[in-house]
């Protein structure tokens, strides 16, 4: 009995996430809204943009400078956790039949976004080290739902990288 509300549970989930990424791929798609969500992409790809951010913060306020720069450097760390992350899970990429992803990925593993979770993880150690950066979470949403709206990712995929980003950006030491 309980197995059986397990399954319906999961196969309730799958059809919800399904109907969410259908709808994110099919609604709001203007070239100009992909041309957004590509380049929000690839500026995530990496953890990239953390990186230029952290780095930039570091160069701009000296009495800060270590704790920005362990922000620039979780970006990639937080990428190197989520692959080990897919590597256990290996729920692969989505595949829409007619809607074919609206961009690449070195992994064909989709399970959590790692753009998600170094975002989230890197924008919220930033909040951490000065609020004035709350601008950053809204950064890290953008990047985070272009990734179904690109096809990349199933949206569950988007949200517990993101849980897992703001756990993980609470939690590392910003000071060595």
């Amino acid at each position: 009995m309980v197995e059986a509300k397990l399954k319906k549970g999961e196969e309730i989930e799958r059809s919800l996430d399904l109907r969410l990424l259908r709808a994110m791929r099919t609604r709001g798609h203007t070239p100009g809204m992909e041309s957004i969500a590509k380049a929000l992409g690839k500026a995530g790809n990496n953890g990239l943009v953390w990186v230029v951010i952290g780095v930039a913060l570091a160069l701009i306020d000296p009495g800060r400078r270590e704790e920005w720069l362990i922000c620039a450097l979780l970006g990639p760390v937080a990428i190197v956790l989520n692959y080990g992350i897919k590597l256990l899970v290996k729920r692969p990429r989505p595949v829409l039949e007619g809607l074919p992803p609206l961009g690449g990925a070195p992994s064909s593993l989709s399970f959590p976004s790692a753009h998600a979770l170094s975002s989230f993880a890197v924008a919220t150690a930033m909040v951490r080290v000065d609020p004035a950066t709350a601008g950053t979470l809204v950064v890290a949403l953008a990047i985070s739902l272009g990734r179904p709206y690109l096809g990349m990712h199933y949206p569950s995929d988007v949200l517990v990288g993101a849980l897992l980003g703001i756990v993980l950006g609470l939690i590392v030491p910003l000071s060595i």
